[in-house]
């Protein structure tokens, strides 16, 4: 499995209607990479608790996704194995009338977790880039006209890729995540909300009537992924058809950057260290 396939940091350009939707040659490894999925978390587990303690740096995984891909299964059934001490979970819904009052990052920024965190967001500040340029959103808001160029959306980018820099250079790393599905496989997965009364909750005619706007949103993703793929935040485009593998491909994502930020646990200060003997002492002598 090579994990740099699906890694979109700038390097490379994305086609979007090329890349993978299914675990093609690896459904015949779905036992042993379930296996392996559990194994990643355990591990991840562990890295998080030294992260918790060290809280140098903090990590930020944005989960983007058409309807029905995924995200919520792969939250509950990845990100519920972490402590939950250390973790912070985010979703994003339509902005209400004190978000829309504020700049698009407001709502976003006072999610970001705190150093020795992990946090997750369920759709994230890329909705501003993706439904907004589909439906072009940004026409009917209150802004000044010198904010409404034709360069609107390039200018988005722009403060995307600032904005994580920042991050970045504060200690907080983000991880981006696009869960790719293919069309026919988000079709059944509708029709199951339909047939099955245990998925009735999830029905949603407006998200079914964005199906008619595919195209549209394959250009949008595409644009916002190449325009905001860089190598302090990267983006993962992972196939979502199989529920399994795009588990799999988080907790290998999940490991990777854990690894590479490399958490210790922190060595206990001097002058407590120098307190230790008096302490056992202390409590042998049946303190």
């Amino acid at each position: 499995m090579v994990l740099k396939d699906y890694c979109f940091d700038g390097k490379k350009q994305l086609k979007i209607r090329e890349m993978p939707t299914d675990a093609g040659e690896y459904k015949i490894m779905k036992d042993e990479l379930t296996a392996k999925t559990g194994k990643n978390m355990a591990l991840a587990a562990g890295l998080q608790e030294k992260l918790f303690a060290e809280k140098r740096e903090g990590l930020v995984i944005a989960l983007q996704a058409r309807d029905a891909a995924g995200k919520d299964s792969l939250i509950k059934k990845v990100f519920s194995q972490l402590n939950p001490a250390g973790l912070k979970i985010t979703s994003f819904k339509v902005p209400n009338s004190t978000e829309l009052a504020h700049d698009y990052l407001w709502r976003i920024h006072n999610a970001v977790p705190e150093r020795g965190t992990i946090g997750v967001f369920n759709r994230s500040h890329y909705e501003d880039v993706l439904v907004v340029r589909v439906h072009q959103m940004q026409k009917g808001y209150r802004l000044a006209p010198r904010c409404l160029t034709d360069s609107f959306f390039e200018c988005r980018y722009i403060q995307l890729n600032n904005w994580e820099e920042y991050l970045w250079e504060n200690g907080i790393r983000m991880v981006k995540v696009f869960l790719h599905i293919s069309r026919e496989e988000q079709k059944q997965r509708f029709m199951d909300r339909m047939e099955l009364p245990e998925k009735h909750w999830k029905l949603s005619v407006d998200d079914m009537k964005e199906r008619a706007l595919w195209n549209e949103y394959d250009d949008a993703f595409e644009k916002c992924i190449n325009s905001t793929g860089t190598e302090h935040a990267p983006w993962y485009v992972i196939p979502a058809d199989n529920k399994w593998f795009a588990r799999y491909l988080m907790s290998e994502i999940l490991v990777h950057t854990l690894e590479d930020m490399n958490p210790q646990f922190p060595p206990l200060d001097a002058e407590e260290a120098a307190k230790i003997p008096m302490v056992i002492q202390e409590l042998e002598n049946g303190l």
